[in-house]
């Protein structure tokens, strides 16, 4: 979308965009009703204030006058013992207590916002986190997703100051009503001058709040590629790399690009902005002198006293600022809202992998297995097909091992019977009932995956290996026995602060561990799971010799009983199977054992042979 078409949507966007105001509101209430409702009551008491002080200098000035043609040669002491300055005094104290008050009340009303703002700002990424959650795994990997939960994750906290703003509006409402009746009672056609002022800087800054919405808008990709370069160029897990290839000069000089590109937009923005706002603006202020000068006129006519022109002039002005402020506070408003759009709309995806109405009970135990019927998938917006024409069977208790060359499909089934994705074509069955009419949360309860790229959590050790089972992160003798079983118990009795050791470096007190240590951590959250459909996708990648043939031979005890798919390229690891499928562009197009596969001569007696011969 070009610019210019971007802005006009944004702009006929900004008035139906407040319909978000109302959700956001409500969310405010839900954060703390008496936060919302203290601030309220405190915003209210604030707004009158400024009139209040306004007249309250206009009789000052009035009293002084007054006073003024009276007689006071016999001093201050005299003329208070006497009662002449009584009223005078009363005034100066009311003001100094109006004063006073305004301020106190200033200061609270900023406490109450700091503190709700914050809470909002940590519910409302709560709640990000807890509707990300809910998504589908092919969300994820949509590149359009990534920009729109970049843009949510970014007014989680963006929209913080949207709050005071609104509630500052609503109370600079009050006041401007509060001036507009004192102005009423002396000189009606004021009001309608000072709107006919403004009208034209606010309508300028509509345009240009529609304009920076769409330049943010459509520099979302190039935003996250900035906060991408500059998490690569300077970060622990790349440092590595960057310095190896001397990588660091390339992406300071892609960073610069993007980074000067969007500031030359942002400049250009600006400075329009100030040009025009400074001219408009210039109406808003001879508005203001063509009112003081007519008021000035009416005071030397006697129409008015000095401190009726003093008031006057005084709410003109305040009030000339106060509109200002709500028309381009109205604007920021409509901004805001239009902001709250990225939010909403990414509250608005809804995942289609759902447990269906009356979903069953997973089976305890499984019974018979798992069969894949003629199972084809290939994910959003590729043309090629992961799997097409997949059937198979897993029988429950069995040990099964997926070989095949990258991209053969065999990560893909394990998404598939874990029921990250749903199948194109085709069915899953589980003990004969199609996997979709299983409770999803019960089925993936049940299912331990470690997949190869596994997360390095920057917690605990305790912490990486209770991931497995999060709900019994407290049990620690569970994690200990998992670690035990995995091997990762000696690398946890290396560290400082042992299973309590904050790992990576993320964090001041983490302890990086190495390629190995890490795997056999992520191992042992499969242990920890106990689930009974084990699925192992290159667990021991990162492991040496010794150490993958202590891992295995701990394996066989934890597929006792259980059902587990292993994906690995090293046929040493694959021979435990009962069974080995091989994939060739998503089909089984050979099974068998490691010695009948051997005598067919097919793909993986090939692929055998090269691993062996480089052996030799």
């Amino acid at each position: 979308m070009k610019p210019a078409a971007a802005e006009r949507q944004s702009l006929r966007q900004r008035v139906s965009a407040l319909r978000n105001l109302g959700p956001f509101l409500r969310q405010v209430w839900e954060t703390s009703a008496p936060l919302t409702l203290a601030t309220v009551v405190l915003r209210l008491a604030r707004a009158v204030l400024p009139v209040a002080m306004l007249y309250v200098a206009k009789l000052i000035i009035d009293e002084v006058i007054g006073l003024g043609g009276g007689e006071f040669h016999d001093g201050l002491r005299q003329a208070w013992s006497r009662g002449a300055l009584d009223h005078l005094a009363l005034l100066l104290v009311t003001e100094f207590a109006l004063a006073l008050a305004s301020d106190l009340l200033g200061r609270a009303v900023g406490f109450v916002d700091a503190v709700l703002s914050e809470r909002y700002a940590n519910l409302a990424s709560v709640r990000l986190m807890e509707h990300a959650a809910t998504l589908d795994l092919e969300d994820f990997e949509d590149a359009d997703l990534q920009d729109r939960l970049e843009r949510a994750r970014r007014q989680t906290m963006g929209r913080s100051p949207l709050l005071g703003q609104l509630f500052g509006q609503a109370q600079d409402a009050v006041t401007v009503i509060a001036f507009g009746i004192g102005l009423v009672a002396y000189a009606p056609w004021l009001i309608g001058l000072i709107l006919v002022a403004l009208l034209p800087a606010f309508l300028g800054e509509m345009h240009f709040n529609a304009q920076g919405y769409a330049l943010n808008f459509h520099w979302t990709p190039e935003r996250r590629e900035l906060d991408y370069v500059r998490q690569t160029g300077a970060s622990v897990e790349t440092a590595k790399e960057v310095k190896i290839f001397a990588l660091a000069p390339f992406l300071i000089a892609r960073y610069r690009h993007l980074a000067d590109t969007f500031h030359r937009a942002n400049r250009a923005l600006a400075a329009r902005r100030a040009l025009w706002g400074g001219a408009l603006s210039l109406l808003g202020t001879g508005g203001y002198y063509a009112a003081y000068g007519y008021l000035t006129w009416r005071t030397v006519r006697g129409d008015f006293t000095v401190g009726d022109l003093t008031f006057l002039a005084g709410s003109f002005l305040r009030l000339r600022s106060l509109l200002e402020g709500l028309l381009s506070g109205f604007s920021q408003v409509a901004n805001q809202a239009l902001f709250l759009d990225d939010l909403y709309s990414f509250f608005d995806i809804r995942p289609e992998i759902l447990s269906r109405p009356g979903a069953r009970a997973m089976p305890q135990p499984i019974r018979e297995g798992f069969v894949f019927e003629d199972v084809g998938f290939r994910y959003p917006g590729a043309e090629r097909w992961a799997v097409r024409g997949l059937s198979l069977e897993i029988g429950a208790g069995e040990s099964i091992a997926l070989v095949g060359e990258n991209g053969a499909g065999k990560t893909t089934l394990v998404k598939l019977l874990a029921r990250l994705y749903d199948p194109d074509e085709g069915r899953i069955l589980l003990d004969g009932v199609d996997l979709r009419d299983y409770d999803l949360d019960e089925l993936r309860a049940h299912i331990g995956v470690i997949f190869q790229d596994f997360v390095r959590y920057h917690l605990s050790a305790a912490d990486n290996i209770a991931v497995g089972r999060i709900e019994a992160r407290d049990d620690r003798a569970r994690i200990e026995e998992a670690a035990r079983r995995s091997l990762a118990d000696a690398v946890i009795a290396k560290l400082p602060g042992g299973y309590d050791q904050m790992l990576g470096k993320r964090f001041g007190s983490g302890v990086e561990l190495s390629g190995g240590e890490w795997q056999k951590l992520a191992i042992a959250r499969a242990y920890m799971r106990q689930a009974q459909v084990m699925i192992l996708d290159e667990p021991t990648a990162a492991l040496d010799a010794r150490a993958e043939f202590e891992v295995f031979q701990r394996f066989r005890e934890l597929s006792e009983g259980r059902t587990t798919v292993l994906i690995s390229h090293r046929f040493s690891t694959v021979r435990m199977a009962d069974r080995i499928l091989v994939l060739r562009h998503g089909a089984v197009i050979e099974e068998g054992d490691h010695a009948s596969l051997l005598a067919a001569g097919g793909l993986y007696a090939e692929l055998f042979s090269l691993q062996a011969e480089g052996y030799r």
